[in-house]
Order: structure tokens, then C-alpha cells, then sequence
């Protein structure tokens, strides 16, 4: 039951109920009180897949908006105007690196 689309969990999930009140169905026609019920092994089981089932649920949907936000956010980056990419170069023409200025400090003492 390892399935990753949202239509096959639902489905599951489905499955999952009809067989839940199959169960209670099935106990209560015994006779078992609602106490007993909820403490059937196989009632626990089929509880512990449909909160599998609704946690996966839950992260596909998640997953989705996470995606549809993505789209939208680069969307509005490729419609935003484009920046100048020489700021490194602007940067290295104000601010000489200390190796240059060492270097012309050493021309300045020759040449006197």
C-alpha cells in the first residue's frame, strides 16, 4: 500500500472506513460493548492505517502547496526586471585589495 498519489490515498482511505464499521458492525452484532470494541485488535489496526492514510494525506497536500508557491514566487522572479551583475566589478575599482595598496606604497618609498 506504499502508493504517493493523492487519489490512491484517498481511496485507501475509504477502503480503510468501510472495513473500521464492517468491524464495529461485526462486534456489535456479537454483543460487545463500545469499550471492548475500541480495544479489539484488529479495530486498532484498521485505526492505525487510516491515521497512516490521513497523516499521508495531509503531507501530499502539503507538498502541493509548497509546490504551487514555488511556481508563483518564480514566476514573479523571471517578471522582475533583471539587475546589473558588475557590482563585483565596481567593487574592485572603489576598493583596491591590500595586496595593491601594499604594492603602490612600495612604488611611493622607490621612487623617493
Amino acid at each position: 500500500m506504499a502508493s504517493k498519489g493523492k487519489e490512491e490515498r484517498s481511496e485507501q482511505k475509504a477502503y480503510w472506513e468501510e472495513k473500521l464499521s464492517q468491524r464495529l458492525a461485526e462486534l456489535k452484532e456479537k454483543g460487545v460493548d463500545s469499550g471492548k470494541a475500541a480495544k479489539d485488535t484488529s479495530v486498532r489496526q484498521i485505526r492505525a492505517k487510516l491515521r497512516e492514510t490521513n497523516n499521508r494525506l495531509a503531507t501530499i497536500v502539503n507538498l502541493e502547496k509548497k509546490v504551487q508557491e514555488m511556481i508563483v514566487t518564480k514566476a514573479e522572479k523571471l517578471a522582475a526586471p533583471k539587475e546589473k551583475k558588475s557590482k563585483k566589478k565596481e567593487a574592485q575599482e572603489e576598493a583596491e585589495s591590500k595586496r595593491q595598496q601594499k604594492k603602490k606604497k612600495k612604488k611611493e618609498k622607490k621612487a623617493e
